[in-house]
């Protein structure tokens, strides 16, 4: 106490405190120790977030009853098979903001985390893992694999809710879910058995993208388009020349198709055989007319593969045509092939090659063929199609509910393009394949007939024989894709239908997450949601982009540029993480992020800090009496300049321009009330008027918490440790306040 005496004269409120009682004046002296020290945001974060959390205000249920009525955000599912990077950072920042704001406007708020299994994300994870140990996950018993994973899955788990505490979330902890938690699972269930109820699911053996390195199916969603460049070989097959990149699939090709309207070939008929020497000898080849050929590409005629190419499953399909596998599912040629018989296709193709050309079969070869070939998202394995019996979702019927709601604008996309993309998508949509061939996740609840094939939901496991041929059901050991339970989130999160807080929270506000999983998961989130609940998750689709590192590049662990939030709030504070994650960052592009950005807003947590001791210690004096009416004419013109911002930040924040409400408050605070209204203040207390000088303290005590309350959904912990040294008025948690008109 006297250090603190000997730094400053002893102040007239001072003087008072000392003859109030003890704890007034330990206060006082806290705050003006702490003001007179820089801030330090690791000393501060901790302490500030557990007073949130004591408080009980995350939880809507403990919330003052105001008139605002609920407001909700299911978070996005963390995926449970690493640690924070950027992109949760932003997710974070840009939901928590939202969550602060509409608490502060009176909301019951609701925002509930979650974490996602992942599915086949987690287990490629895991693999890769299991890589390094010389081990894989064809040679663990499925049950041992699974418990692995789910190990490995709760461990992650842990850690990631211990670091979004970190980011500042005011989540309802209370609520947290887990993709995998029994209700959540059981709301899935029910979904599928009604699906198959109303004639939406079958069991179909269709043509599905295939990986060889992973060994499961995908859906068309789960592949990434690559150019490669090959050769392009022009084979003789009888009196026609076809062209392929693939010669290794030609073994079966028994149908050579070719356009009804193409005149260069209508003298042949359709059903017409034909004989001609092919890769292993003669062999009858029939003529297939069908308007699926493109007469542009190279000779207009093409011979057809239907079990490894989607265009040929089709035509077949449309023709009755008979499919023969050729290439197994490891990527091996089958007896079909001959003396190529389980050689892997790579190696294959030159020896074909060459059999063909001995045979004089080569027309002539392009090399440096440029095309686009199918590949896994995860590993880059090209995609091999095979027929395979699946479980398959009828998506046209539940597309049509999702295109007239967004038609009729019952949800906002931000940014609205957005919408357009969705409808596309929509308007094109193909049948779901919902099956994965993986350990982890949720297991199919169906029984698949050992003789004739068929399948049949069951979910209470009961069925013994098959209803078609009285064969064996044996257990289907399938798992759904990741995206089919996640599509479920919105409801399953808040406990199903027949939960009270889905009667209570649902329709959500807010779905904000990134737009690269526009079609993954926000559009089936909408179509699954009207299904099964008869209403729209959601009212608004914020989307926000990719966050990108300070040379504009992706971040990847093999380029060594993955930025870790944590790493960088340890250093500028959290924050000043989020500022640099907000400001600038308009919704659905992608976000430059540099350490010069976040450092620039941690002097910006330092200026706001000193701004407020230099109001406080200004004003200690002067009571906060927003009923004060002897402003001088210049007070008066910078509070209707205040009133106008806060009601221009406030139409932003209505409207989600985060990004232009925080650049316009930290523009003010900075260079307007620090840099022009400090300063001139400064003059005022040395020479002005009394009435000056008591018009400005006002106008400045008033302003302060203003100026907190407004920034407090970017920066919450700094404005909560100012707020709390506020006059004893403005004691309350900052987080809960109202938010300000004036």
């Amino acid at each position: 106490m006297e250090e603190l005496r000997r730094s400053r004269p002893i102040t007239a409120v001072e003087k008072t405190l000392k003859q109030k009682t003890s704890l007034a004046l330990w206060y006082y002296i806290f705050v003006n120790e702490r003001l007179l020290k820089p801030y330090e945001p690791h000393e501060t974060e901790a302490r500030i977030y557990k007073l949130w959390e004591e408080s009980g205000f995350f939880n809507p249920d403990n919330l003052p009853e105001r008139k605002g009525g609920c407001y909700t955000i299911i978070m996005p599912p963390t995926n449970a098979n690493g640690a924070l990077h950027a992109g949760h950072g932003l997710v974070v920042a840009i939901e928590d903001l939202i969550i602060r704001y509409k608490r502060m406007r009176g909301f019951k708020t609701l925002w509930l985390p979650g974490l996602d299994h992942a599915g086949f994300e987690t287990q490629a994870v895991y693999e890769k893992q299991l890589e390094k140990e010389g081990r894989s996950r064809f040679e663990i018993e499925p049950k041992k694999l699974y418990q692995e994973i789910l190990d490995f899955t709760l461990k992650n788990a842990e850690n990631i809710k211990s670091q979004i505490p970190k980011m500042g979330a005011s989540c309802d902890w209370s609520r947290e879910k887990f993709t995998l938690d029994k209700d959540v699972v059981e709301t899935v269930y029910k979904t599928f058995k009604r699906l198959s109820d109303d004639g939406l699911l079958y069991r179909g053996k269709r043509i599905v993208s295939w990986c060889p390195k992973h060994q499961t199916s995908f859906s068309d969603l789960e592949i990434k388009d690559k150019e490669m460049e090959d050769s392009l070989y022009y084979l003789k097959y009888g009196p026609f020349t076809i062209a392929t990149s693939r010669p290794e699939t030609k073994f079966g090709d028994k149908y050579v198709c070719m356009h009804p309207d193409d005149r260069r070939y209508a003298t042949y008929k359709d059903g017409q055989t034909i004989e001609l020497e092919w890769i292993n000898g003669p062999i009858t080849a029939t003529i297939v007319k069908d308007r699926a050929i493109d007469m542009e590409f190279g000779t207009g005629v093409m011979t057809i593969t239907p079990w490894h190419d989607a265009t040929d499953f089709e035509i077949a399909e449309r023709h009755g045509l008979e499919k023969e596998q050729i290439i197994d599912e490891n990527g091996k040629l089958l007896p079909v092939a001959g003396e190529f018989s389980g050689i892997h296709i790579k190696k294959a193709r030159p020896l074909i090659v060459e059999k063909l050309r001995v045979k004089g079969l080569v027309e002539k070869v392009e090399e440096h063929y440029k095309h686009s070939v199918r590949t896994c998202y995860k590993c880059g394995t090209v995609i091999e199609p095979q027929i395979r019996s699946q479980w398959f979702v009828k998506m046209k019927p539940l597309a049509e509910k999702a295109l007239s709601k967004i038609k009729n604008d019952d949800i906002t996309y931000i940014p609205e393009h957005y919408k357009k993309i969705t409808l596309h998508w929509l308007e094109n949509i193909i049948d779901w394949n919902i099956s994965r061939q993986i350990v982890w996740g949720i297991p199919i609840p169906a029984k698949i007939c050992t003789g004739c094939g068929d399948g049949v939901v069951d979910l209470e496991d009961t069925t013994k024989t098959c209803g078609r041929c009285d064969g064996e059901m044996r257990k289907d050991t399938d798992t759904f894709d990741t995206w089919f339970s996640s599509s479920q989130w919105p409801f399953a999160a808040l406990g199903g239908i027949e939960g009270a807080d889905f009667k209570k929270f649902y329709p959500t506000d807010v779905m904000e997450t990134a737009g690269e999983i526009i079609f993954f998961w926000v559009s089936r989130m909408i179509m699954l949601g009207l299904y099964a609940t008869g209403k729209v998750p959601f009212k608004h689709v914020y989307l926000h982009g990719l966050v990108l590192d300070a040379k504009g590049r992706k971040m990847s662990k093999s380029k060594g540029n993955v930025i870790n939030p944590l790493d960088l709030t340890a250093k500028f504070g959290t924050d000043a993480f989020r500022m640099g994650l907000v400001v600038g960052n308009t919704p659905g592009t992608s976000l430059s992020l540099s350490e010069d950005k976040i450092k620039a807003y941690k002097h910006f947590a330092n200026k706001l800090w000193n701004i407020t001791r230099f109001v406080l210690e200004n004003t200690e004096d002067t009571p906060p009496d927003m009923a004060f009416e002897k402003y001088t004419p210049r007070d008066v013109e910078l509070r209707k300049e205040r009133r106008a911002l806060i009601e221009d930040i406030t139409a932003d924040m209505e409207e989600y321009r985060f990004y232009l409400a925080a650049e316009k408050i930290y523009h003010y605070t900075w260079h307007t009330f620090a840099d022009v209204i400090l300063e001139e203040s400064k003059t005022i207390f040395k020479n002005g008027m009394p009435e000056k000088k008591a018009s400005r303290k006002q106008f400045l005590l008033e302003t302060l918490p203003h100026l907190l309350a407004v920034l407090h959904p970017f920066m919450p912990f700094i404005t909560e440790e100012l707020w709390g040294m506020m006059p004893e008025t403005h004691r309350s948690l900052l987080m809960i306040n109202q938010w300000p008109n004036s």
